[in-house]
């Protein structure tokens, strides 16, 4: 199964397939933009020793997010993968 993964023509095998693709990218930008904004404030944060506690915080939150990234990777070619499955199981139903 793994070198089935992460191929090009699994992403455009149907319409559903890109749509799907499409969506993990709106998702993986979306925690992209947030990891991002979570160091970078947290980076400012850091200068006051006032607001260290919320930065230290802001930190673990933009790793968390950046942990997610390739979670969000492997759910997605999985996902594609077994829709290329149900394509094939269907076009052998068919004859």
């Amino acid at each position: 199964m793994l070198e089935h993964l992460f191929l090009h023509r699994n992403r455009e095998r149907s319409h559903a397939s890109r749509r799907l693709y499409a969506r993990f990218e709106l998702i993986y930008t979306a925690v992209d933009f947030m990891a991002a904004f979570c160091f970078l404030i947290g980076s400012f944060l850091f200068f006051s020793a006032e607001t260290q506690y919320a930065a230290t915080w802001l930190f673990v939150i933009g790793s968390l997010a950046f942990a997610a990234k390739p979670t969000l990777r492997m759910i997605r070619e999985i996902r594609l993968y077994r829709m290329g499955d149900m394509d094939d199981l269907a076009q052998r139903a068919e004859h």
